[in-house]
């Protein structure tokens, strides 16, 4: 037996509204995605500064070799230089008093969390600007500029 299956057309607008629908899930998905991933990055950062400062007795040559050994044994790893690893060490330092890193700090890109705390050594001031360039989606270079720009103003002032 025989049957004829008859296809419903679909409008243009019909179809735009089901592509659009689509791609805003697929956008949504990949941010959620590069939010958690970063989250997660930081925190490793986080970890990894606390061995390091757990290890500081031995000297800054643990920090070079542990740099080598990293890129040895994982060499697509990108971001565990000894700088990089230095500053994971102070970023450590810099938060290690609470039970967490603070949520803001945590949402940040890590360029965001350097200059953060290689520019703005207290910490109540630091903490406004991770909170604000979480709200307002602050570029690296934005948040830069609105930490220039205060300084100016204070220095009128």
């Amino acid at each position: 037996m025989k049957t004829n299956l008859v296809e419903n057309e679909i409008t243009k607008e019909e179809f735009s509204s089901v592509v659009s629908i689509i791609k805003n899930d697929i956008k949504n998905t990949q941010f959620k995605i590069a939010y958690q991933a970063n989250n997660e990055l930081i925190l490793l950062y986080f970890r990894i500064g606390k061995v390091l400062e757990d290890n500081s007795e031995y000297g800054n040559h643990f920090i070079e070799n542990l740099a080598i050994e990293i890129k040895i044994e994982l060499p697509d790893a990108q971001g565990f230089s000894e700088r990089n690893l230095k500053r994971m060490k102070r970023f450590y330092n810099e938060y290690k008093e609470y039970e967490k890193v603070p949520q803001a700090v945590a949402h940040l890109p890590w360029g965001h969390n350097i200059l953060l705390f290689e520019k703005i050594k207290d910490k109540k001031i630091r903490q406004v600007y991770a909170e604000a360039a979480v709200t307002n989606g602050w570029s690296r270079n934005v948040l830069d500029f609105q930490i220039k720009l205060v300084r100016k103003v204070e220095i009128i002032i």
